[in-house]
C-alpha cells in the first residue's frame, strides 16, 4: 500500500469519526439515553400515549417524570398509577409548578383519583431536574411535552446548571402550518401553539438558553391514530394498553392526534423527524416566527409518518409491562 493511499484512508477514517460524533444518533448502540419527561398528562390524550411509548422503549433510562401546568399534583398521581400498573414504580414522579390560570377539570382526572392519594405531596419537579443535571452533567435529554413553566423556572433559578443538559427536545410551536393543517389543502399559515402560548416568557427563556434545542412543531406532529390502529392497541389486554383504553374513553373524543409521541420518536430515532437549523423568535401572542440571525434551534418540519407508526405500534404491541399495583 503506497503512502498516498494510506493517507487517504486515514483522512476518510477521521472524517467518518467526526461525522458520527456530530450525529444526532446515540454514540453507542447499546447505551441507554438518560431522559427526564416533563408532561401535562391528563388533559389531551397524547401525553398518555407518549408516556406509554417511553415506558415501552428500552432505549431510555428514565431518570424521572415531572408534571407541568394546572393541577400538577393530580397529574403526578395519574403518572404514578400508570407506573404502578406497569411495574415501573422505581421511576421517580415529581410535581412541577402549578398554574392556577390553567384551571379546568382534567379529562382523565377520575382515573388518577381512583389511585390512593400519597401520604405527602409529590416533591418539587424543578428541584429534582436540577439535582439530576448536577449528578449527570451533559448526559440528560429533557423531553418537554407540556407548557414551558417548569423549563422556564429551571432557567430562572439556575441557568448555569440548565446549560449542562445534553439537549432539550420539545413538542411545541407552529412554523408554517397550524392546527388541523395536514398538508393536503392550501396553507392557512401558523397558529399560536398551546405549549408555547401558555407561557411565552418561559418559552422565550428556553429558545435563548443556548442549550441544544430540537423542536417538533405542529408542522410535523399532527399524526392521527385512526380507528384501525386504536382497535389493535386496545385489544392487546395488557396493563399498559388497558390503561390507555380507559384514559382514551375518559378523554371523550374520537381520533387522537399524536403530537407528543412524535417528540418521543425523535428522541429515540432522529431519522423519523429530520431537523434543520433555524432562527425562531416568539412573539407576544405565542407565534414561533422564523427570522434572521444565527440558528438557535433545530426544527422538524416534516415527519415520516410510516416510519413513526411502525416504531410506535411495534413498541406498544410488543411490550410486556406488568406489575402488582399496591401502595
Amino acid at each position: 500500500m503506497g503512502p498516498f493511499r494510506s493517507l487517504c484512508i486515514a483522512v476518510l477514517l477521521t472524517f467518518s469519526f467526526c461525522s458520527s460524533a456530530w450525529s444526532q444518533e446515540p454514540r453507542a448502540a447499546n447505551s441507554r439515553q438518560k431522559i427526564i419527561l416533563d408532561t401535562d398528562i391528563g388533559g389531551d390524550i397524547d401525553d398518555a400515549f407518549a408516556l406509554a411509548f417511553v415506558l415501552a422503549s428500552s432505549e431510555f433510562e428514565v431518570l424521572g417524570i415531572t408534571t407541568a401546568w394546572g393541577d400538577t399534583q393530580l397529574r403526578a398521581r395519574l403518572v404514578d398509577r400508570m407506573l404502578c400498573e406497569t411495574g415501573m414504580s422505581n421511576i421517580p414522579v415529581m410535581a412541577g409548578i402549578p398554574a392556577e390560570q390553567a384551571g379546568g377539570q382534567l379529562s382523565q382526572a377520575r382515573w388518577a383519583e381512583a389511585f390512593p392519594k400519597p401520604s405527602k405531596p409529590y416533591g418539587s419537579g424543578v428541584d429534582f431536574i436540577l439535582e439530576q443535571i448536577r449528578r449527570y452533567p451533559n448526559e440528560i435529554t429533557l423531553l418537554a411535552i407540556a407548557p414551558m413553566s417548569n423549563v422556564g423556572a429551571l432557567i430562572e433559578r439556575d441557568p448555569e446548571t440548565f446549560k449542562k443538559l445534553k439537549r432539550v427536545v420539545i413538542m411545541g410551536g407552529s412554523i408554517y402550518r397550524g392546527y388541523g393543517d395536514l398538508g393536503y389543502l392550501p396553507n392557512r399559515g401558523p397558529d399560536p401553539e398551546y405549549n408555547i402560548k401558555s407561557d411565552v416568557p418561559s418559552a422565550r427563556r428556553l429558545f435563548a438558553s443556548a442549550v441544544p434545542l430540537f423542536v417538533m412543531p405542529l408542522d410535523s406532529t399532527q399524526l392521527k391514530l385512526d380507528e384501525v390502529k386504536r382497535e389493535v392497541i386496545f385489544q392487546q389486554i395488557t396493563p399498559l394498553t388497558d390503561a390507555l383504553t380507559l384514559l382514551y374513553h375518559l378523554w371523550g373524543q374520537q381520533t387522537p392526534t399524536l403530537f407528543d409521541p412524535v417528540a418521543v420518536a425523535f428522541t429515540m430515532r432522529p431519522d423519523v423527524c429530520p431537523t434543520k437549523p433555524m432562527h425562531i423568535d416568539i412573539d407576544d401572542k405565542g407565534y414561533t416566527r422564523p427570522g434572521a440571525g444565527s440558528p438557535n434551534v433545530q426544527v422538524c418540519l416534516n415527519s415520516k409518518s410510516d416510519e413513526f407508526f411502525d416504531l410506535f405500534m411495534s413498541r406498544l404491541l410488543n411490550q410486556k409491562l406488568a406489575g402488582k399495583c399496591k401502595r
